[in-house]
């Protein structure tokens, strides 16, 4: 038996659009030369040419970006302070490992406009379409037109989104892990906006996220290459990275199949 990996994490990277001007993350790249002073406090008195090779020390890079930068994993905490209908919400670091390595689903709403909410009725029909029936802890991945807008000026106002009811369908039949490759796992902020601005109705607001209120749940975002998965028959492993007390930790998500 062989493995075939697909990488579904997009690039941490300073002139791809993958976030909003205020929270885009940034890379400051140092090659082998330029670390000499630091290595000094270590080897006084050794110069760049004096290093093995005589190149310098190492190159390294100093970055600064949020949790939520690049493909990451979203744990409860950073929806609502509880979970589970009142207990506290779980950080990052607490999110039970056993979830980020699951069979996955592949549900395809690349068709559905932008700014859609998805329904639950929509999440039955194409798991119906599929011939897919879930199971606890299965990861359901959501593919959407976002998927190849990664680097458009417009990337975070691209996609449909989970609405709370779609999502608590999911999370009913006991799946504990989703993910998208938009920028939210809900709808594009400046559409619900919208929708908020006409109806008065606040509770549009991150409805999907705010499902976790109720169940307790992880979600992948800005996930990349889901087009090229077919609806089930494949592993994704997406451990977070362990941040105490975080709301998100970043995740080189990829899909694994036996073959």
């Amino acid at each position: 038996m062989t493995r075939r990996f697909v990488d579904l994490s997009i690039y941490l990277e300073n002139d791809v659009i993958s976030d909003p001007p205020f929270m885009r993350p940034r890379i400051e790249y140092k090659r082998h030369a330029d670390t000499v002073t630091e290595a000094q406090t270590f080897f006084p008195g050794v110069e760049a040419d004096d290093f093995p090779g005589g190149e310098g020390f190492a190159a390294a890079e100093t970055v600064t970006l949020s949790t939520h930068n690049g493909t990451h994993l979203d744990a409860p905490w950073h929806y609502h302070p509880t979970m589970d209908g009142g207990d506290r919400a779980i950080t990052i670091d607490e999110v039970p490992l056993d979830w980020c390595f699951r069979p996955g689903v592949k549900l395809d709403f690349r068709h559905f406009p932008n700014g859609h909410v998805v329904t639950a009725r929509e999440v039955e029909v194409e798991l119906q379409r599929v011939a897919v029936t879930l199971n606890p802890l299965d990861i359901v991945l959501v593919n959407t037109a976002a998927g190849k807008a990664i680097g458009d000026p417009d990337f975070v106002d691209i996609g449909c989104g989970m609405g709370y009811e779609a999502t608590m369908y999911l999370l009913e039949k006991g799946v504990r892990v989703t993910g998208t490759d938009a920028w939210s796992w809900d709808a594009p902020f400046s559409h619900t906006a919208k929708k908020v601005e006409e109806t008065g109705n606040t509770s549009l607001i991150w409805e999907g996220h705010k499902a976790g209120r109720d169940i307790g749940y992880c979600h992948l975002e800005k996930l990349h290459n889901l087009e090229v998965l077919p609806p089930s028959g494949f592993t994704v492993s997406c451990f977070p990275h362990k941040i105490r007390g975080a709301s998100a930790g970043w995740t080189r998500a990829v899909a694994i199949f036996d073959e």
